[in-house]
């Protein structure tokens, strides 16, 4: 089974992914900080609607900090989804706050309701990592997905990504009717090549969200990661495809049961001719980002040569012995792909 060789190591945000973000828009002026959140005085243990642990806790704060609290979350939350316009947050309410102190990051999951019909959303705030931010980026210039995020300083502030969470998906709606497994086999096998050639590790089932869309006459799925922690981290190159870890087991065997060799090479030539095709609509941001990841250390160094050298032997490719960090190993991933297509 696959697991993370041990926590992961927190990598600040340095000055040339600082100033791609300001270039783009990431990063603004946010009328809250994380640490602020930290100022909690009770918590208690979030339970599902079975009962059971979710690992959440939802806090508590003075009534003075809470109405301070309270102003800033909103309108963080205005400036997320609405460029902060005042008209468009004043009937909105902070119903709960949440925090996980098991995560790499330790997030705040803010729940957000409409006054007017009682309509809930979620975001989220936490400690800026060098690694994560880098993954959300590349999530949302190479994937299909788009992604909401700003960065102020230390702080981290993200949309609430929509869908089943993989372990929840996987255990309790494979038996529910009208389930494709061909789709979700054909959907698995392009998010593990999205994974693989982006350098995105740790895609266990609690660590993404699988979205269903009915069709006219059948249903579609699309598998979403939630987190970024693991961009470019770790040294062993299985940790990259979600088709290793035990708890994906299920989706690998509707693969091996509606796919043969041929079918699933499809798949994966599709997704490689989408993600070149998508590098060059992006091709100055990409190239942009890919500098600043060149120069950043976002692992131990004994990780990236071990990748250097599982990569070289994968690919064939003797360049990647050469790389000294992982953004070099990630730029000539992606430009291996590109030059396929």
């Amino acid at each position: 089974m696959q697991v993370p060789s041990k926590k992961k190591i927190s990598y600040p945000v340095q000055a040339a992914l600082r100033g791609y973000l300001r270039s783009f828009a990431r990063e603004v002026n946010l009328p809250i900080e994380y640490n602020a959140l930290r100022r909690f005085t009770e918590c208690t243990s979030l339970l599902d609607k079975n009962g059971r642990d979710t690992l959440w806790q939802t806090v508590i704060y003075s009534a003075e900090e809470m109405r301070e609290l309270h102003h800033g979350l909103r309108h963080t939350y205005g400036l997320l989804k609405a460029s902060a316009e005042s008209s468009f947050i004043e009937h909105l309410r902070v119903d709960r706050i949440d925090f996980c102190e098991f995560g790499n990051s330790q997030p705040f999951r803010i729940r957000i309701v409409n006054a007017y019909n009682d309509n809930q959303d979620y975001f989220y705030i936490k400690k800026a990592d060098a690694s994560r931010v880098y993954g959300l980026e590349l999530e949302h210039l190479l994937s299909p997905n788009r992604i909401l995020y700003f960065i102020a300083k230390d702080t981290l502030v993200e949309e609430h990504i929509v869908g089943i969470p993989g372990d929840q998906f996987i255990n309790l709606h494979l038996q529910d009717p009208g389930f494709m497994e061909v789709r979700i086999a054909k959907e698995f096998v392009k998010f593990n090549e999205r994974c693989f050639v982006r350098l995105l590790g740790d895609m266990r089932p609690c660590n993404y969200v699988v979205d269903v869309t009915p069709d006219f006459e059948e249903v579609q799925y699309r598998i979403r990661p939630l987190d970024f922690d693991q961009q470019c981290y770790e040294g062993r190159r299985s940790f990259y495809r979600p088709q290793f870890f035990k708890g994906n087991n299920p989706l690998v065997h509707f693969g091996m049961k509606h796919m043969d060799v041929q079918s699933m090479r499809q798949y994966q030539h599709e997704e490689h001719s989408l993600m070149a095709l998508r590098m060059r609509f992006e091709r100055n941001r990409l190239n942009w980002l890919i500098d600043a990841m060149v120069q950043d250390v976002l692992a131990p160094l004994e990780k990236v040569h071990l990748l250097r050298t599982e990569l070289a032997e994968f690919y064939k490719d003797d360049h990647f012995l050469k790389m000294r960090t992982m953004g070099e190993l990630l730029k000539h991933s992606l430009e291996s792909i590109g030059r396929l297509h």
